[in-house]
């Protein structure tokens, strides 16, 4: 409880100098990363950035032996569509780049990275849901 308090105050914060769209993200990745951990992840790395820039995670983390790079969709509605439709070619690769920096860095093997997204719609209360392996295999093997 904690938690959702002081999450709330830095949104509050975050809300007087940044854009709607930035700050509701950050809050959605807030709020997804006490889901996964009250999901059991141990979250290794958020906001994961290649050394070159050019690639990003919002969160890494541990679900037993398998290592999950997640992708989190904020939206404030569901008026446009789910917030997982969002995840273009783009941020695929995007998200293949991050992850081969970080397993490289890490010595992990492949065969244990897995992507998920977690999708997060800002109504009261927040709906929160997980999608693992939401990256299709034949995607993985293309970067």
């Amino acid at each position: 409880m904690i938690g959702s308090w002081l999450d709330k105050l830095r949104d509050i914060r975050r809300r007087k100098t940044w854009t709607v769209e930035r700050a509701n993200g950050r809050r959605g990745e807030d709020l997804a990363h006490r889901f996964l951990k009250r999901q059991g992840f141990k979250i290794v790395a958020r906001n994961y950035r290649t050394a070159s820039g050019g690639a990003e995670a919002d969160l890494i983390a541990w679900e037993r032996d398998i290592l999950s790079i997640v992708e989190v969709k904020t939206r404030a509605s569901e008026d446009f569509g789910p917030p997982e439709r969002a995840i273009g070619e783009a941020k695929r690769l995007h998200l293949l780049r991050a992850a081969r920096g970080y397993v490289h860095k890490t010595e992990i093997p492949w065969d244990r990275v897995r992507f998920d997204v977690v999708t997060v719609i800002l109504s009261d209360p927040p709906e929160i849901t997980l999608i693992r392996d939401a990256l299709p295999n034949a995607m993985r093997a293309t970067v």
